[in-house]
């Protein structure tokens, strides 16, 4: 599967929790999501950060005790950021979930992703996991499907 193919799978099926996701819909979404998160972090709310953080410096240096006001751009660019979050937000539970049951794992393991640290660490082994070969309870092979249909 393609990162744009997967891109597109993800999205279209964007609140599908069942059937099952293979490794690499799964990768080339999560390398998606993490591109433009960045982009938009570095693009939106690291020059705003840099500005207030020289603005704070300034007025230490000058003595003063008020703090200066948040730039208008640090707020808009973090509610940016945020919104794209929340808007990605169900269809990487749902590619999340359909991974775990192309391991032949409940989808309700989702939520030990809650737990810091450990999510990390839990999300490269489950999701570098080799799926289940052949069908199982959570459908048909997506691997055997893809290739079926390329035949």
């Amino acid at each position: 599967m393609s990162f744009i193919e997967s891109i597109r799978t993800v999205l279209s099926k964007y609140a599908t929790f069942s059937g099952r996701a293979r490794r690499s819909e799964f990768w080339w979404y999560y390398l998606a999501v993490t591109i433009l998160e960045s982009v938009l972090y570095f693009a939106l709310i690291v020059p705003g950060l840099t500005a207030y953080t020289t603005a704070m410096l300034e007025a230490a240096n000058a003595g003063s005790t008020t703090v200066p006001a948040m730039p208008g751009s640090l707020t808009t660019g973090y509610l940016v950021v945020s919104l794209v979050a929340l808007a990605l937000l169900l269809p990487t539970l749902a590619v999340i979930v359909r991974r775990l049951h192309d391991t032949g794992k409940s989808g309700a393991l989702a939520f030990l992703l809650l737990i810091p640290f450990v999510n990390f660490i839990l999300l490269i082994v489950w999701g570098a996991s080799a799926g289940t070969p052949g069908p199982n309870q959570f459908g048909p092979d997506p691997k055997a499907v893809d290739q079926a249909a390329a035949v």
